[in-house]
């Protein structure tokens, strides 16, 4: 049997099924005395300490083997400590005089349930974020070790209904060796994870549980999202040679490391990296990126009671600057909020958070913090080569407003003799419809821009990108993107600045013909998928690239412009694109 789901990470793998299955815990309602109350609240701060030990160990060791997508646990730091929640918790002890792990228990559920039955797409999916910390409290509370995927004996294919990034984060490839999931899309939690770690993965399946049974044999092409259970010898003899060939082909692209990603007429553009922490830096190196286009500075912030200090932000940039000199690192400031909030800022709830004081706006509106962190990056900025990039930014006014913030800066470290690189770049991220219309008067502000197409995305098609109901309408390739990325690309090369890309769109081969045909002069990206874009660029010609980028820009939906591009870089990337 074959099913179709969503490609999630490219590769060929053929293995047995291991489910894996959902503990549920049955907590009993017991009554307690008056004087059991204190030792109750006890454990449960116990537990929550317990639980917050092991999150937090669990986003050190993803900090260190992928980086970036250790930010996926942050959100899981926060249910923890949400103060709502613990007050509810002891409230219902005190005044029910009930055991407090039932208490906990009752309290997470409400909780879960009131984030299901929202209408809001991000919201609704921080149910299954609290049904995975619920479950590790409970555990804690319960004395159960937990189980997971980090004590398998033998390589084994993953089937299960969705993965928690716990789950995720406790695989290993020697083990793991591929994935398939009933729900997930291309940009969720899962497949993200999956990337990051190699593993090829389906996800997006619907009915895998149901159609699999245990030690079933499995096939998983990653690459063209299709699962097969118990395939005949013919057909298992195929993704044998299709899995050999795939690692011949990766095994190539690991020889063009140290050569630059220039096309066959002599054209060269620049391929960085994005990265949240400075353990990062060994896979920039090691996949051939030339600096980080994208440095994620929310780690410092999140999972802790307290704002960093400068002295503790200027070390994390000073790392990176002088691993990476002479290469440039973008360090992008605060994007808090959306998704990322800190409960010690005592923000107010936003009924549309992704649309609230988020990123710039934040850091005009709290100019102490802006500021705090502008100083860090001028300390550090004598230690190579760094950049300053604005997110969010919605119209040249807060460009210039922050500007002022960091001329005021500087100015106060002239007066103190504070060493600092006078000619350090500032850039904006263009990631909002309305900046991308007006992107020529935000030129002539900054030395750089950098296009963050996953919100440019959602924002100018309306669409949630990780709601599975309407994956299908969130297309990169939308005739409205491609031409909104012209007028960025050319507004910026008008004002003679250039222009970078560090949303996925960037790191997705089937679009890099594309975006060099645009004229795009950064790629920056998880460090994993360079190789790939690297080949694409070196198998073609500027003038080929800017030929198609026109054919494309005249057809009227995606789907065509698609097959215009795989057609063209499948006979590259064969192993990738089909």
């Amino acid at each position: 049997m074959e099913l179709k789901g969503i490609p999630a990470s490219p590769g060929v793998v053929v293995g047995k099924v291991f489910f894996l299955d959902k503990e549920e815990f049955e907590i009993k309602r017991r009554r307690i005395r008056k004087e059991m109350v204190s030792k109750n609240i006890s454990r449960f701060q116990e537990a929550l300490a317990k639980t917050e030990e092991e999150i937090k160990e669990i986003r050190a060791q993803v900090a260190k083997r992928l980086g970036e997508e250790a930010y996926i646990f942050d959100a899981h730091l926060l249910i923890l400590k949400d103060p709502y929640l613990i007050k509810r918790v002891i409230q219902r002890v005190r005044e029910e005089l009930v055991n407090v792990e039932y208490a906990f228990s009752q309290v997470a559920e409400t909780f879960r349930e009131t984030f299901s039955s929202m209408e809001d797409s991000y919201l609704k999916g921080r149910a299954a974020d609290i049904k995975d910390v619920a479950r590790r409290v409970l555990k804690n509370f319960l004395g159960k070790e937990r189980e997971t995927l980090a004590t398998l004996k033998e390589e084994v294919i993953v089937v299960a209904h969705d993965l928690s990034p716990s789950d995720t984060a406790s695989m290993h490839k020697e083990k793991v060796i591929g994935f398939a999931t009933d729900m997930g899309t291309k940009t969720s939690h899962t497949a993200i994870m999956a990337r990051a770690l190699e593993i090829p993965a389906v996800v997006g399946l619907k009915n895998i549980t149901q159609e699999a049974q245990a030690l079933d044999t499995l096939i998983v092409d990653g690459s063209h999202g299709s699962v097969i259970i118990n395939p005949d010898q013919e057909t298992l003899k195929k993704y044998q040679k299709d899995r050999e060939s795939f690692e011949v082909f990766e095994h190539k692209l690991i020889k063009l490391r140290d050569l630059p990603a220039q096309t066959l007429d002599g054209h060269r553009v620049t391929l960085a990296a994005n990265i949240e922490v400075p353990d990062e830096i060994k896979y920039v190196k090691e996949h051939g990126a030339e600096g980080i286009g994208l440095y994620r500075t929310e780690f410092l912030y999140l999972g802790r009671n307290d704002l960093p200090s400068i002295d503790e932000q200027f070390r994390a940039y000073k790392e990176v600057a002088q691993e990476l000199a002479p290469y440039p690192v973008i360090i992008r400031t605060l994007d808090l909020g959306g998704d990322k909030f800190l409960s010690y800022l005592n923000l107010a709830p936003e009924m549309n958070p992704f649309l609230g004081l988020r990123a710039i706006r934040l850091c005009l509106a709290n100019i102490p913090l802006f500021k705090d962190q502008l100083r860090a990056i001028l300390k550090a900025s004598t230690y190579g080569n760094l950049k300053i990039m604005y997110p969010m930014i919605s119209g040249v006014e807060e460009v210039k407003r922050a500007n002022q913030i960091l001329e005021e800066v500087k100015e106060e470290f002239k007066k103190k003799g504070i060493p600092f690189n006078e000619n350090l770049e500032v850039g904006a991220m263009i990631e909002i419809p309305s900046a991308a219309l007006t992107c020529e008067s935000i030129a002539q502000e900054v030395d750089f821009f950098s296009i963050g197409t996953n919100d440019l995305i959602q924002y100018a098609l309306a669409i949630d990108r990780v709601n599975e109901n309407i994956a299908y309408l969130y297309q990169p390739l939308h005739p409205a993107v491609l031409r909104l990325l012209k007028r960025i690309i050319d507004g910026a090369h008008k004002a003679g600045i250039w222009v970078g890309m560090c949303g996925e769109m960037a790191g997705e081969p089937l679009f890099t013909l594309i975006l060099l045909g645009l004229g795009l002069d950064e790629f920056s990206m998880s460090p994993v998928v360079i190789p790939e874009v690297k080949k694409v660029i070196r198998s073609l010609t500027l003038k080929e690239a800017k030929e198609l980028s026109r054919k494309a820009l005249k057809f009227p939906v995606a789907q065509e412009i698609e097959a215009l591009l795989k057609e063209r870089v499948k006979k590259i990337l064969p192993e990738v694109v089909t």
